[in-house]
């Protein structure tokens, strides 16, 4: 057996050990409560940190996430129409450019029979 192999089986037995001793102190109430606890307390942080955060930005006049999110579904809103608008401008030319040809080829044999 190499000196790698031996250290190989060495470390995986190791590394055996330590997850199982480590499996039963994470599921350990000792570690668990306290552990939801801290992140109870963090998460609660934060959302008084962003709520401080938004006020913060209302009161210097900068739009929060909330108005610029407002803003984007308006232009969207407002991209849409256009959009709706310009088929409708382009429709209403192709039907006009029809009616065009259609009344110049229905003139144009009647014109020849006047001369």
């Amino acid at each position: 057996m190499t000196g790698w192999e031996m250290w190989k089986k060495g470390f995986d037995a190791w590394e055996n050990e330590t997850a199982k001793f480590l499996e039963n102190v994470i599921r350990s109430p000792l570690v668990l409560g306290p552990s939801g606890a801290l992140i109870t307390a963090v998460m609660k942080a934060k959302t008084a940190g962003d709520k401080a955060k938004v006020t913060l930005l209302g009161m210097a006049g900068l739009a929060t996430k909330h108005d610029q999110e407002r803003v984007l579904h308006a232009l969207n809103r407002l991209e849409s129409r256009l959009m709706d608008l310009e088929e409708r401008l382009e429709d209403r030319a192709a039907r006009e450019e029809q009616a065009k040809k259609t009344l110049n080829g229905a003139a144009q044999p009647a014109l020849e029979a006047r001369n």
